[in-house]
């Protein structure tokens, strides 16, 4: 009996291993991402065509928030679908060789991006305009940067700040006063 429960027990401590999918990069992934050549202009005018915006998420192999990130918050329902249906996301390694074109037309890899654009740790997102002047890098561009890990309903609500450009309202609400209204309001209907 000892042994069933110590075996129950290590199979329930590695199901989170094998709940997130991880590529040959080791980075986690989602069906929502796309597989682009990482030329930044290019994507992001892809991004406009299908009526979506462009993100970048920068991560990096064995970090722990990345992971849940991947695991807690980009898996429910609510959250994965708003993405899918808003949002041209483009994974980018802190660490990774892969050449990518920035807003700016340098060309660099992904590590000297993050350097360039000041990402210290991961998962760190960019949120992009659909418009971006020439000469400006993706961090200069940007509308807004979450960065680190959050739980789902701030992720949520930056997700939804930006899709619904709340950023350009000049009401005072900016997105820490937007999610504590959205907390509020999810208090008072019941919901967590």
């Amino acid at each position: 009996m000892k042994k069933l429960i110590l075996g129950l027990w290590a199979i329930m401590f590695a199901l989170p291993v094998w709940a997130a999918e991880l590529g040959d990069d080791g980075l986690h992934k989602q069906p929502w991402m796309r597989d682009t050549f990482k030329d930044l202009r290019d994507d992001l005018a892809e991004a406009n065509a299908e009526g979506k915006r462009l993100v970048l998420m920068m991560e990096q192999r064995g970090c722990i928030y990345c992971k849940k990130m991947h695991e807690e918050v980009y898996p429910r329902e609510d959250i994965s679908t708003y993405i899918d249906e808003n949002f041209f996301v483009v994974q980018l390694n802190l660490h990774g060789d892969t050449e990518m074109v920035d807003l700016d037309g340098e060309a660099l890899s992904e590590k000297a991006a993050a350097r360039k654009w000041g990402i210290l740790f991961t998962p760190t997102v960019i949120f992009l305009p659909e418009e971006v002047p020439e000469g400006m890098t993706a961090q200069d561009a940007a509308v807004a940067i979450m960065p680190g890990a959050f739980g789902a309903q701030t992720a949520y609500d930056m997700f939804v700040w930006v899709n619904e450009k709340r950023y350009e309202l000049d009401n005072g609400e900016d997105f820490q006063r937007y999610h504590a209204r959205k907390i509020q309001e999810r208090q008072q209907q019941g919901n967590d």
